[in-house]
């Protein structure tokens, strides 16, 4: 019953999808460049027009921090985690008049809000979306953007950053907290969620 339970956190938290040809690729706002670097994959190999990074910065922090993964590479003085995202995408071959903008949100449902704004002013209508973010966020991505776009069939596509995974997630304490972190937090916003 144990071992249950956990395979249903995990099956709930992970999300995973075989992506298909679409209107847009999101990239929720982060500190990852590996997220924008599968959205730039997906985007060569011809799956969708145009990419969406979001993001401001944290609202815990006030500011964007550090990267927090491959320094070296994506080295730079970034004010938002848009700019960020955006430097590693044109770093991994998208063309700048491919990447939209939206640099305020600085939490995932404002995320999921702003970028709605944005491409309701572009007129984009996004019946079909990838969805790039970290393996374990996945869920709580995946619920914020289809209660901003209820029309649209999402595809997530996950990376995982830090060694945390639907198969070991349990194993550690670094990955215990990261998944019961974000069941807390589906729980705790839930409100945002309501009409």
């Amino acid at each position: 019953m144990y071992e249950q339970f956990l395979n249903q956190i995990g099956d709930f938290v992970f999300v995973s999808d075989v992506p298909e040809k679409s209107d847009i690729i999101f990239v929720p706002g982060n500190r990852y460049p590996q997220m924008a670097e599968n959205a730039a994959r997906l985007f060569l190999d011809g799956y969708a027009p145009y990419i969406l990074p979001s993001g401001k910065y944290s609202v815990k922090k006030g500011k964007f921090s550090e990267i927090a993964s491959k320094e070296e590479v994506y080295r730079g003085d970034f004010k938002t985690e848009w700019d960020f995202l955006k430097s590693v995408l044109l770093k991994n071959g998208v063309p700048e008049h491919v990447i939209l903008q939206e640099d305020q949100a600085t939490f995932t449902y404002e995320n999921a809000v702003y970028s709605r704004q944005v491409t309701d002013k572009m007129g984009i209508a996004v019946k079909k979306a990838i969805l790039c973010c970290k393996t374990h966020h996945a869920r709580r991505c995946k619920m914020y953007y289809e209660k901003l776009y209820p029309e649209t069939e999402f595809f997530v596509c996950p990376s995982c950053v830090d060694g945390i995974t639907k198969e070991n997630w349990n194993q550690t304490k670094e990955g215990i907290e990261a998944v019961t972190g974000e069941i807390t937090r589906i729980i705790n916003q839930f409100s945002l969620m309501v009409p």
